[in-house]
């Protein structure tokens, strides 16, 4: 992805060789463009920075529209912005079902063990409990993989 770069401010992002093409009807290019002479147009390659830590509950992550330019390069950065509440009522609503779905599979994948011609072990009554309990984990509605019972 490149920027177009016209008085030393950015003129258009995205631009790609197209766009030049079509901007320059009248001009012939070579098939292939080094970054130099893609330079002098005016074209400069954009680096997307890595995405920044962020806890998805209580932040929006956003990439920005416009690259700035650090150290040399043309980057794209990223803004962390806090939730409202109703942002994290809504967000912890939704983790919420979507657990619930996932503590319900889990139970529904071993109902067989309480079939009437079975007879459940310790281990497998004590993990189809705690699969019921989910809901008052310290963590609920925002569980880690870590948080859930161990399926012996």
């Amino acid at each position: 992805m490149y920027v177009k770069i016209s008085n030393e401010a950015v003129d258009q992002y995205p631009y790609t060789v197209g766009d030049l093409r079509r901007d320059n009807p009248n001009t012939s290019f070579p098939k292939r463009l080094s970054d130099d002479l893609l330079a002098e147009l005016g074209m400069h390659p954009v680096t997307i920075e890595d995405t920044p830590n962020f806890n998805g509950r209580t932040q929006e992550l956003s990439q920005n529209d416009t690259p700035t330019l650090s150290d040399g390069s043309w980057t794209i950065g990223w803004t962390v912005t806090d939730k409202t509440a109703d942002e994290i009522t809504a967000y912890d609503t939704a983790m919420a079902e979507v657990n619930r779905s996932a503590r319900d599979e889990k139970l529904a994948e071993t109902d067989w063990w309480a079939s009437s011609d079975l007879t459940m072990t310790a281990e497998q009554t004590a993990y189809r409990q705690a699969l019921r309990d989910i809901t008052s984990h310290a963590n609920w509605p925002n569980l880690d993989e870590a948080d859930w019972p161990t399926k012996p």
